[in-house]
């Protein structure tokens, strides 16, 4: 405590060197600005950011030349386009740290472009999984400082899995709270801070934030808008983990089903399913090209016993894999696979029957409890089911129980408190056992991971844009988890009115589009539909330029229709088809009420 008193002294006279801070508002090169000593000079007095106390002795500060290395921001890139980038500048980089009262120690990474590079911008890049970004350098293509944070649980080098846990039963509280909402906002609060008096800006003068991430990163990114709106100008959020409570436990619940009805099938029979719904629902949408884009008519016009009787085939095949499932994601969805375990698949030879059907029917419907009352909402229709992959037994001869680690290291860790990578099997679980664990997280993680906050007023207020996307054949976060969080914010700021002018009103800050085909925060190798390339430049044009978006910028990638640019329709509307080359943005109220949940399995409203 005496140091970190020594600290905050030795900050409050180094921010009062006006000579330094003056320096830097003619700076020309890194090497006006990339010194200890300016740096330490820039750094906001301690109680400028409440609860935290700089600490310039960690501070350090050098020049990065090109290189032709690529740094990604998380394990699948799930920060955007900008984290990922290869360097091709140089840039000043920069390390601070700060505590709260002398109780932990939270490092941060910060790069700042040189000053004719620096375009006033800030920018945060989101992480994937359970894990924050680990990069700093993501905002350099867009002529932006930007920073990553460690959380005080040294996110640099663990997944927030490792850390959640103190011990048995014993919760890290500050850890939860710190990946769940508070580093990045606090990370964001100091950077601000320093880029603005380290390139010798105004006090008043507007530094354009930044935020974009996709899968936790879009969760991360939602805590943001719903924390710390005020930070932020324009955020950029992909498939957001929402609802960490039903979400995580969502992962175990295909297993649950195979368990529950006895029958476990061949993973070839589940990708049959998948890929004749996407063949018979193709059409549905006025155009042929190998994806659905109405999830909602195939659900409403489609029956999956149409299935039974198709013969399917699958070669044997062998991959590296780390976690149960990657095998089959990476075959049907196109994501990459980890790990260094190596398992081989038999060749699968048979045909499509009712246990099958019955088992992806479940699935799609959703989770009930014992008495019919709705859990949660499910995968899209035509969406791959890798949750629901079995795995074979060469002694037996049969196909058996394959959990999906996501969610059952979740529940062990974050429900029962169990320092364990996976549930070992689900012996005396039922729906009802899923609905218990999704209500413990709902009460324990309510203020922290749930991220569902509707009170989006400081954002608005202070002019943020949102832009929210979401694929909708996502097989790891359903589409319709955006959907449901739309509708909410849509009925808290519009009273409920559906009318034209209550949309566009709300489509003057926060624009929700589904994307076509697309897997999770990627295209999917079983549609090749369009994808969005340039959100980055999107949200700037909206933010610095006031050009509102109508559509979204997305482009196919493989297919009959490669390089095809598609302007994505602004939910409500859904697009169709009026011939091969030209679709409307069109709304119905019956395929609008297939993405309407309610869950009356819980007591509270889950938004």
């Amino acid at each position: 405590m005496r140091g970190a008193a020594r600290a905050s002294r030795s900050v409050q006279r180094a921010t009062a060197t006006s000579s330094a801070i003056a320096a830097s508002a003619t700076a020309t090169s890194l090497a006006d600005i990339c010194t200890v000593d300016k740096v330490n000079a820039a750094l906001p007095a301690n109680g400028t950011i409440p609860g935290i106390d700089l600490l310039p002795s960690y501070t350090t500060a050098s020049v990065v030349y090109p290189s032709n290395s690529t740094s990604s921001s998380s394990s699948m890139g799930m920060g955007g386009p900008g984290a990922s980038a290869a360097i091709t500048v140089e840039y000043c980089a920069v390390t601070l740290a700060y505590t709260h009262d002398g109780k932990d120690l939270v490092n941060l990474k910060y790069a700042f472009p040189t000053p004719s590079d620096f375009k006033k911008r800030f920018y945060v890049a989101g992480g994937g999984g359970y894990q924050l970004n680990a990069v700093s350098t993501g905002g350099l293509t867009y002529g932006a400082a930007s920073g990553a944070t460690d959380g005080g649980y040294d996110a640099f080098n663990y997944s927030f899995l490792d850390k959640v846990l103190l011990a048995n039963g014993t919760l890290n509280w500050d850890g939860i709270n710190m990946f769940g909402w508070q580093a990045l906002g606090e990370m964001t609060q100091v950077g601000q801070h320093v880029a603005k008096n380290i390139y010798g800006l105004e006090e008043q003068s507007k530094l354009y934030t930044y935020f974009e991430g996709c899968s936790d990163g879009g969760r991360e990114g939602m805590s943001q808008v719903q924390r710390w709106g005020e930070l932020y100008d324009g955020v950029v959020a992909g498939a957001p983990a929402f609802r960490f409570a039903q979400q995580q436990v969502l992962h175990v619940f295909p297993p649950e089903v195979e368990k529950t009805l006895g029958y476990y099938p061949p993973p070839c029979a589940l990708a049959k399913i998948v890929n004749a719904t996407i063949e018979a629902c193709d059409p549905l949408d006025g155009r042929t090209d190998g994806v659905i884009s109405r999830t909602d008519l195939c659900m409403l016009n489609y029956n999956l016993s149409s299935t039974i009787g198709m013969s399917y085939y699958c070669a044997a095949e062998s991959a590296s894999s780390g976690f149960p499932g990657a095998r089959m994601r990476k075959r049907q969805q196109g994501l990459p696979s980890g790990g260094s375990s190596t398992g081989t698949s038999v060749a699968q030879n048979g045909t499509v029957n009712a246990n099958d059907v019955a088992v992806a029917q479940a699935i799609y419907d959703g989770l009930f409890n014992s008495k019919g009352e709705r859990a949660y909402l499910s995968w899209q229709i035509g969406s791959s089911l890798s949750d629901a992959e079995t795995t074979y037994n060469s002694t037996t001869g049969e196909y058996q129980l394959d959990i999906q680690a996501t969610g059952g290291e979740y529940i062990t860790r974050f429900i029962q408190l169990v320092n364990s990578t996976n549930l070992a099997n689900l012996d005396g679980v039922s729906y009802d056992t899923l609905v218990d664990w999704m209500s413990t997280g709902l009460a324990r993680y309510n203020t922290t991971l749930q991220t569902t906050y509707t009170d989006l007023s400081a954002f608005r207020n202070h002019g943020g844009k949102l832009l929210h996307y979401h694929g909708e054949s996502d097989p790891s976060v359903p589409a319709a988890s955006s959907v449901h969080y739309w509708q909410a914010i849509h009925s808290l700021y519009s009273g409920g009115r559906t009318d034209e002018k209550s949309l566009n009103e709300l489509a003057e800050w926060y624009q929700l589009y589904l994307v076509p085909g697309a897997a999770h925060c990627s295209t999917n190798t079983l549609q090749p539909g369009p994808y969005p390339q340039n959100n980055m430049n999107t949200i700037i044009d909206w933010v610095e330029k006031g050009v509102q978006p109508t559509a979204l910028n997305a482009t196919v990638s493989s297919g009959t229709y490669a390089n095809e640019t598609q302007w994505l329709c602004q939910w409500p509307s859904r697009p169709l088809w009026k011939n091969s080359s030209h679709f409307d943005c069109v709304t119905d109220e019956e395929s609008m009420q297939t993405w309407t949940y309610s869950f009356p399995a819980f007591d509270v409203t889950v938004n």
